[in-house]
Formats: structure tokens, sequence, C-alpha cells
């Protein structure tokens, strides 16, 4: 809450040139559309936007909306493609088609992947201290013959399945 407080004395100090700079009644949002297009929209699941791509338009695709009105036989594919243009941003076809983002993604996948074999390295070497005594191959030797010397377990365990007379393991 003082917080909230805080925020709202520093705001008002501000005045009207930090705060309302983008509120929706200033310049910022005027009705002058940002050249070639604001509001404009359009995607795979609503392909038909609500403003067309080219709001302003010069004088050549002005005159090639006028011919627009007249008979389509007498626009060449051309002009009929330029048309499409004024109107939608893309065909289905430049939508639907495969970016190389994976091709991004893989690489920021490989590289954290890499940093963090990199960060596991540089803790077991100079982080973690080094294995103990009891987790050499010779200590193990030695602890697995104290437990057969001292024959523990003899019905199930360690004893049982170790011939004494033979010095082996029984089969």
């Amino acid at each position: 809450m003082f917080f909230r407080a805080a925020w709202s004395l520093v705001l008002k100090k501000a005045g009207p040139g930090m705060r309302w700079t983008h509120s929706p009644g200033s310049a910022a949002h005027s009705e002058r559309k940002m050249p070639p297009y604001t509001n404009y929209h359009a995607q795979r699941s609503y392909p038909m936007p609500d403003e067309p791509f080219c709001a302003e338009l010069n004088a050549e695709q002005r005159a090639l909306k006028e011919k627009e009105k007249g008979s389509w036989t007498q626009l060449s594919h051309a002009e009929k493609v330029a048309l499409y243009r004024l109107q939608f941003h893309e065909t289905f076809a430049e939508m639907n088609r495969r970016s190389n983002e994976w091709k991004t993604v893989m690489g920021c996948v490989f590289f954290f992947f890499g940093f963090t074999a990199l960060l596991i390295w540089w803790q077991r070497v100079y982080v973690f201290p080094k294995k103990p005594i009891t987790l050499t191959d010779e200590w193990k030797a030695q602890q697995l013959q104290r437990i057969l010397d001292m024959k523990g377990n003899p019905v199930q365990g360690l004893a049982s399945r170790w011939d004494y007379e033979k010095k082996e393991w029984k089969k």
C-alpha cells in the first residue's frame, strides 16, 4: 500500500509531460496513421483484416484504385497483384510457409546446454571437494574382505554366497 501511494505521488509530480504523453487523447494516438499501416492484423485463422494494408496511397496507387472500379479484364496480372498487395500484406502461401525460427530456438537450447555443461564442469573442478577415500576401489575391496572375514549375515547376505574353503564366490 505504501508503494502504491508513493508511486502515485511520483506520477503526480511528473506532470502531464510524463504520464499523459501516451494517453488515448494525446497527440501520440492521433487519427493520422503511420505509413504504411497501423492496425493491420492478418493471420491464418482470421485472414480478413479490418483495415487495408496500405492506408495512405501515392498517386500511382490511387490511379490503380480508380482503374480497379472498371472492368477487371482490362487489368494485367501485375496490376491485379499490385491491387492485392494494397489490400493484404501476405498471401496464404506466404503465411503458411515454414520459418527458420526453429534454427534460432535450437541454437539457444544448445547454447544453454553447453553453458550448463561448462558450469557443471567448473563446479566439479573448483567447487566440489575431492572424493572421499571410502569411494576408492582399494577401500571397497578391503571393506568387502572385512565383511567376509567377519562372516556377516551368513544366511542370506554376502557370506552366504562366498565359499570359504576355495576362497571364491559360489557358482
